[in-house]
């Protein structure tokens, strides 16, 4: 939706000009740069052995103007593969030991797990317009207008324009694909039906090119305390994706979700100064993820779930959905920020007036350095680096 303003600056002058108008990186992203302001008011309750016997939430989210299209209600699990992922993540257990040692060992640096499932609903309404902004799109074009392998080369998708498609959806909430592949169905059932007595009344059976004309048819964290540094050593992700259409396009829908998750929750912080207008307005204020953002080690298992009648060509949305699970590392993060409280608390207990250290906190979004800096406890560390030193000086 924030692209109709920019849309309309442009084309107004566009058609009054006759000539092509873009708009600036940095005018773009003071008119649509933004985060929707978010109050959640939960209570939990859970027995002493921490399982947990209810939940109640309120989530008030200003996302302005907002329509549901799905019709699931809430508790209703018709398909439900969570258990069988979230018994598949590897070693939690063993792993959360392995933390749990580091961080007992090492003053400085402290590590910090999370597991976090993810459930992303949608469904889909048939349309046969889209944004072109990825080939991933395309190419499940291609393969939804065929079943023969042999015959991908002799489709080819031709680009979007408001001539052909007049009245198109937004490109968004995960329905994209979906949506297109079903059109291109819908149309190749059809044209099919439609042929099938040609094709009867053929007296030989002949090739396509003699026939067909040309035509356009799932953290693991490390904290340094001191600096505020966060590294991403190891990531698992196992991602129900139905059938998926092609699974190195998913693969790689999948990782880039991810990693942009990674820049919301981690980096991406808009500012804005007292008359309203953002300031960060650029890549030297607005941080966005780079190559050092990516896990160390990122392991992404995508899991077939199999036929289903009521989802398109059986399969699940696979380019929003996995942003969701970048929660885990926000969560990591904070677990890590938790234990260097402990450790600062333990170790400088006379230093700390004034200051809240407890483990109950709430970690700020996105939790960049300067931010997980400051939850360490970076005052009460240089009080006690500078009481370390005049110890050395006395001996």
């Amino acid at each position: 939706m924030k692209s109709m303003p920019v849309a309309a600056a442009c084309a107004l002058p566009a058609s009054k000009m006759q000539r092509t108008v873009y708009v600036n990186r940095r005018t773009d992203m003071i008119t649509t740069g933004g985060r929707h302001p978010m109050k959640v008011t939960y209570s939990v309750g859970f027995k002493s052995n921490g399982n947990v016997t209810g939940l109640d939430v309120e989530v008030l989210v200003d996302a302005g103007r907002l329509r549901l299209f799905h019709n699931a209600k809430a508790g209703e699990s018709p398909e439900y593969t969570l258990p069988l992922i979230w018994d598949k993540l590897a070693e939690f257990k063993q792993r959360r030991m392995v933390v749990e040692e580091f961080n007992a060992t090492n003053k400085w640096r402290k590590r910090g797990i999370s597991r976090v499932p993810a459930i992303y609903g949608v469904s889909m309404r048939s349309a046969p317009g889209r944004v072109k902004q990825m080939a991933a799109i395309s190419l499940g074009l291609i393969q939804c207008g065929t079943t023969s392998d042999e015959l991908l080369e002799k489709i080819r998708v031709v680009q979007s324009d408001t001539l052909s498609m007049v009245q198109g959806s937004i490109t968004g909430g995960s329905t994209t694909s979906e949506i297109s592949c079903e059109a291109v169905r819908i149309c190749r059932d059809g044209l099919v039906e439609r042929l099938l007595p040609v094709k009867t009344s053929l007296v030989e059976t002949v090739t396509w090119e003699n026939l067909i004309s040309l035509s356009a048819i799932d953290k693991y964290v490390e904290v340094n305390i001191l600096t505020g540094e966060t590294t991403i050593l190891r990531t698992d992700i196992i991602y129900d994706c139905g059938k998926s259409l092609n699974p190195a396009v998913d693969l790689g829908q999948i990782e880039g979700a991810f990693v942009q998750g990674v820049g919301f929750f981690m980096l991406e912080e808009c500012l804005m100064n007292s008359d309203g207008l953002v300031v960060t307005d650029s890549t030297w204020t607005y941080k966005i993820p780079t190559v050092d953002t990516i896990p160390r080690q990122f392991n992404v298992e995508i899991l077939n779930s199999g036929q289903h009648k009521n989802r398109i060509l059986s399969s699940k949305a696979s380019g929003e959905p996995p942003l969701l699970l970048a929660s885990s590392v926000y969560c990591a993060v904070r677990a890590a920020v938790k234990e260097a409280r402990k450790q600062i608390v333990r170790c400088s207990s006379n230093s700390q007036q004034g200051i809240d250290l407890s483990s109950d906190f709430e970690l700020p979004v996105p939790a960049r350095m300067p931010v997980v800096k400051e939850f360490c406890g970076l005052s009460v560390v240089e009080k006690y680096l500078e009481w370390k030193i005049q110890q050395m000086k006395n001996i």
